[in-house]
C-alpha cells in the first residue's frame, strides 16, 4: 500500500474560552491515499469546513498533527506554510473565487504567475488545463460571462495549475444545478485519478457520493461514521 499523501491525527480546533468554548473539530484522525477521493458530509455546523481549512493550512489547529506527503505542516510559519499551500494543495470553492473581469485563460495564468511561472510557459500550461476541462472554446471569455458550470471548470483548472498533490473542495456543487454539478464533479474525479492526487471534499450534496471512494460523516466536530 502507498503512503498517504494527506494524514491528520487527533485534529482539534477550539474557538472561544470558558462558558463560550466551542469544539468545532474534536479529535479527528484521517488519511488519504494517492488517487483516493474522500467525501466528508454532515449537517451545517458539524465542523466540515473547519476541518477542511485546517487540512489546507488555512487555519491552525488547537491540537493534533497534519502531514502533507510526509511533511508535518503544524510547525511551519509564514512563507514556509504559504509555499506548501501554493505547491502542494489545490483549492476549489463553492463561490468559484474567480476574477470576473479577467478571461478564463487569465484566471488560470495568474495562479501560475503567483508561483513564479510566467510568459509563454504559463500561457501554455493554462491553455492545456482549460482544454482538459472542456473549455477550449471559452478561453478568452471573461469569467463573468461564463455559466456557473463553466466557472467551476475554470476554478478546477486553476486548482490544478501548479500540479498539487492534494485537492480540497468546499461545497463545490453548491452553486450548480443538478446536470452541471454532476458533469463538473465527474471531471473532478477523472482528473484526480489520472494525476494520482488525493482529494477531500466537504458537502451537503448526496450526488457527490457517486464520485467518492470513501465517505465520512461528521456531527458536533466528531467523525461518527465511515462509509
Amino acid at each position: 500500500m502507498s503512503s498517504p499523501l494527506l494524514a491528520a491525527e487527533g485534529l482539534t480546533k477550539v474557538f472561544g474560552s470558558g462558558r463560550v468554548t466551542v469544539r468545532a473539530v474534536d479529535d479527528v484522525t484521517l488519511s488519504v491515499e494517492p488517487r483516493e477521493i474522500v467525501l466528508v458530509m454532515g449537517p451545517s455546523g458539524s465542523g466540515k469546513t473547519t476541518l477542511l481549512s485546517m487540512l489546507g493550512g488555512l487555519l491552525r489547529p488547537t491540537a493534533g498533527r497534519i502531514a502533507i506527503d510526509g511533511l508535518d505542516i503544524i510547525g511551519l510559519r509564514g512563507s514556509e506554510l504559504t509555499r506548501v499551500r501554493r505547491e502542494s494543495i489545490g483549492f476549489v470553492f463553492q463561490s468559484f473565487n474567480l476574477l470576473e473581469s479577467l478571461s478564463a485563460l487569465e484566471n488560470v495564468e495568474i495562479a501560475l504567475n503567483v508561483a513564479g511561472r510566467r510568459g509563454a510557459e504559463a500561457r501554455r500550461r493554462a491553455r492545456e488545463l482549460l482544454v482538459d476541462t472542456g473549455l477550449e472554446a471559452r478561453l478568452d471569455f471573461r469569467a463573468g460571462d461564463l455559466s456557473g458550470g463553466e466557472r467551476q471548470r475554470v476554478a478546477l483548472a486553476r486548482a490544478l495549475a501548479n500540479e498539487p498533490r492534494i485537492l480540497l473542495a468546499d461545497e463545490p456543487t453548491g452553486n450548480l444545478d443538478s446536470s452541471h454539478g454532476r458533469d463538473v464533479m465527474g471531471l473532478f474525479r477523472d482528473l484526480a485519478k489520472r494525476n494520482d492526487k488525493a482529494a477531500v471534499l466537504v458537502s451537503h450534496d448526496p450526488r457527490l457520493e457517486e464520485i467518492a471512494d470513501r465517505q465520512l460523516w461528521m456531527e458536533d466536530g466528531h467523525v461518527v461514521a465511515r462509509g
